[in-house]
């Protein structure tokens, strides 16, 4: 498939409640990973746009679902952080139940990329967090962002240790997709799969 020419990409709102969702009218994509994992970054990246979502080096800055609006035909929505300490116990708490069931009951949601830091491997919140999507139906899209950071024999490692980790879900090695926002890398392949899911451009 070829790269979508993206004509409009803007901000559409944040949604602190569920009820606050825009109108499943659209086919949506959700991008979900830990706090800091780069999912803002990786949606510039994509989009071909430099500050369209908000990035911070500061982990949970992302406190709501952000929806933004691509070529009038598809919602992004970037999800908020999970795994981060230093935030309240308070706004932790609210963002789970919210995160959890815009996964579960979002009829208009198509597919998850799920980020995962390609130098870490997954912990427990990554772990429920596959098994509650595969247990939905939900199609998932594995993602090992910063993969500039490693080299070609750290590659390796790291993928045998993560498709190991969710060999129980099921993830297939050569499904997974290594992203760098710096050298675009692996761009092509994920809008890829995006457009298989959204249906075409």
């Amino acid at each position: 498939m070829t790269i979508p020419k993206i004509i409009s990409a803007e901000y559409s709102l944040s949604a602190h409640r569920g009820n606050q969702c825009p109108p499943g009218g659209l086919p949506e994509v959700a991008f979900l990973g830990r706090s800091n994992v780069g999912k803002s970054t990786l949606i510039n990246s994509l989009l071909g746009r430099k500050k369209l979502v908000r990035t911070s080096s500061r982990p949970g800055c992302t406190r709501a679902l952000n929806f933004f609006l691509i070529n009038q035909c598809w919602n992004f929505v970037d999800l908020p952080g999970f795994g981060y300490a230093a935030v309240s116990k308070d706004l932790k708490a609210s963002w789970g139940p919210l995160v959890l069931e815009y996964l579960a009951r979002r009829e208009s949601l198509v597919a998850v990329v799920f980020l995962q830091d390609s130098r870490r491997l997954p912990a427990g919140e990554e772990l429920f967090l596959w098994e509650f999507l595969r247990e939905r139906g939900r199609r998932v899209i594995p993602v090992m962002t910063k993969a500039d950071k490693l080299k070609r024999g750290e590659r390796n490692r790291q993928l045998k240790l993560f498709t190991d980790a969710l060999a129980p879900l099921g993830v297939d090695p050569g499904g997974v997709i290594w992203y760098s926002a710096l050298t675009r890398e692996g761009r092509d392949q994920l809008w890829d799969q995006l457009l298989a899911c959204l249906g075409g451009a």
